[in-house]
C-alpha cells in the first residue's frame, strides 16, 4: 500500500522517465573517460533526445525528463523545447557524480546550480530530483535534507534492491513521505520493483530493459496492470543509440553499457503501443500525495 491516505482519480498510469545525460557521462564508463575530458569529447545528447521528443509525439505520451545541468548549461534550447512540447522538467544533478563520493558542500552547490539553470530555462519551478546512478544510499542520506533544503518537492533516487552501486534493500516501494536525517521531510518515489522466487528484481527500465528479453518485461507490466499496480519506467537518451562510439572499459561494464543497446528503440516502441504513461508530477497528484498532511513520514 501507499504510505499515508490517497484516492487515485485517474485510470491508472504508468510513468516514463528520461535521465538526460551523454553516453560519456555514465558511471560504468568514468574508469575510462574522466570528467576533465567530457569537453573534448563530441556529444551525442542533443540529437537522441530529439529523437526521443519526436517518439513521444508519435505515441502522444508526455514524460518526466530529469536533466543533467552540465546539459543544460551547453544545449539551453534542448531544455526549452522539451518544455514547449508539454513535457516535466526535472533535476539529474549538474555532474553526475555519485552522491557518496561527494562531500555534502559539492552536492548542495551543484544542486542549487542545476535546479536554477533549469528554472531560468523552463520558467516555471522544478519539483523532482534524481541522482546519478540512484546514489542516494544508507550513506549518503544526508542528500535528502539538502534535497528539501533546496526546495524539492519529490525525490526518485532509491532503488529498494541490493546492488553493487545502489540501493537501499529495506526501503518502501511505493510512494511514501520520507524523514531525513534532520528532521525534514520530502516525498520519495522509488524505481519500480517485483518480489519473485524470494527475491527483490528491478523491473524499472535502461540496462533491465535492455537485458530482460521483450517478452519477459511485457509479461511483468501486465502483471502490475492486473494488480492494479503503476510502474515507473526510465531509460537514457544514449540506449537508442547504438551507433554511439565503444569505450575500452572492464568486460563487465561493456555488458552493462552495451547490451542490447541494437534493441533498445524498437522494444521502446512496443512498450509505448501498449501501456498508458505521464509524468511523475501528475502520478504524484492524481495520487494525492503532494501537500498531502496525512501522510506518515518514514525513516529510513
Amino acid at each position: 500500500m501507499f504510505v499515508g491516505s490517497y484516492r487515485e482519480r485517474t485510470f491508472m498510469q504508468n510513468i516514463l522517465s528520461i535521465d538526460v545525460e551523454d553516453y560519456f557521462q555514465v558511471a560504468a564508463l568514468a574508469e575510462t573517460i574522466h570528467t576533465d575530458e567530457w569537453e573534448k569529447i563530441p556529444t551525442r545528447v542533443e540529437n537522441n533526445t530529439l529523437r526521443l521528443l519526436d517518439i513521444f509525439d508519435e505515441y502522444n505520451v508526455k514524460v518526466t525528463h530529469f536533466i543533467l545541468g552540465w546539459v543544460a548549461e551547453r544545449y539551453p534550447e534542448l531544455i526549452k523545447e522539451i518544455h514547449r512540447r508539454g513535457h516535466e522538467v526535472a533535476s539529474h544533478g549538474y555532474s553526475h557524480q555519485l552522491i557518496y563520493e561527494q562531500s555534502p558542500e559539492v552536492f548542495k552547490d551543484e544542486t542549487f546550480r542545476s535546479k536554477a539553470i533549469l528554472e531560468d530555462l523552463c520558467g516555471e519551478e522544478v519539483l523532482g530530483y534524481r541522482a546519478a546512478s540512484y546514489s542516494i544510499t544508507k550513506k549518503s542520506l544526508w542528500a535528502l535534507d539538502i534535497l528539501a533544503e533546496v526546495g524539492f518537492t519529490y525525490d526518485s533516487s532509491i532503488f529498494p534492491i541490493v546492488h553493487d552501486r545502489y540501493g537501499i534493500p529495506n526501503a518502501p516501494t511505493q510512494p511514501h513521505l520520507v524523514k531525513t536525517p534532520n528532521g525534514s521531510t520530502i516525498l520519495e518515489y522509488p524505481l519500480s520493483t517485483i518480489k519473485a522466487f524470494g527475491q527483490t528484481i528491478p523491473i524499472a527500465g535502461g540496462g533491465y530493459f535492455r537485458l530482460y528479453p521483450y517478452w519477459l518485461s511485457r509479461m511483468i507490466y501486465r502483471r502490475q496492470r492486473r494488480k492494479n499496480e503503476s510502474f515507473v519506467f526510465y531509460l537514457h537518451p544514449w540506449e537508442i543509440d547504438p551507433e554511439q562510439p565503444k569505450v575500452e572499459v572492464s568486460w563487465f561494464s561493456k555488458f552493462r553499457h552495451y547490451n542490447n543497446l541494437q534493441h533498445c528503440e524498437t522494444r521502446l516502441r512496443k512498450l509505448l503501443n501498449e501501456f498508458k504513461f505521464g509524468t511523475m508530477k501528475e502520478k504524484l497528484e492524481s495520487l494525492e500525495l503532494i501537500n498531502n498532511s496525512n501522510l506518515t513520514p518514514v525513516s529510513y
